[in-house]
């Protein structure tokens, strides 16, 4: 099912989402890729810092690494693209429930850890294309505003603007399905089929003829 957000979301229309629903956003999300970001975030929230952006609580964070370029209106954000969330497991749960988060995302997914704090809490997953720059770009529509701007644009705390946001894919639900999951599922059960195909075939390789060509 294909769902045109937009943001911020009330609690009811996350959890209606459903592993495999494509979405767009249409509004503000904050962004990040900083490994020292996500540690500078837990501890803002552990200390109730008031300096956090105001979209992001109660809104969506994302692993999404964007660049800015001055022009005469001020910063903008130049292109968007998706990090691996795998990288930030050690800080996501606390993220998700300090922040009380309606979505999170970027692409390979989260932890059990991450995805029970998503469950816990009714916030879902979104993937986005990998290497989907040049789509995902088209959707930006301006900086709101920039936090802790020692770091390089990648790492600040960027709230950006964007309409007609994605495409995405929910693949951590509220309820804890997961794509990533069914796919390992999936993948577990043809292993051994897998095996034993592969071990006939060394069998017959072994029984061959010296010489024979087939």
């Amino acid at each position: 099912m294909f769902h045109a957000l937009e943001l911020p979301l009330a609690r009811e229309q996350v959890r209606a989402l459903a592993v495999g629903d494509m979405v767009t956003l249409d509004g503000v999300i904050t962004v990040s890729i900083g490994l020292p970001t996500h540690q500078r975030m837990v501890q803002a929230v552990a200390h109730g810092d008031q300096a956090l952006p105001a979209a992001l609580r109660g809104g969506a964070f994302f692993h999404l690494s964007t660049c800015l370029r001055e022009s005469r209106d001020g910063p903008q954000p130049l292109y968007i693209n998706p990090s691996t969330s795998t990288r930030y497991n050690a800080w996501m749960p606390a993220l998700v429930r300090g922040l009380d988060l309606r979505l999170t995302g970027g692409k390979g997914g989260l932890d059990a850890a991450s995805a029970q704090a998503l469950r816990d809490t009714g916030c879902v997953y979104l993937s986005f294309l990998g290497g989907g720059s040049p789509l995902l770009s088209r959707g930006l529509r301006g900086l709101v505003s920039s936090c802790w701007d020692e770091y390089i644009p990648q790492f600040r705390l960027l709230t950006l603007r964007v309409a007609a946001f994605g495409p995405a894919t929910v693949a951590i639900d509220a309820h804890g399905n997961s794509l990533y999951a069914q796919l390992r599922d999936q993948a577990q059960a043809r292993m051994p089929h897998l095996l034993q195909r592969l071990d006939a075939a060394r069998q017959a390789s072994l029984q061959k003829p010296p010489g024979d060509p087939e």
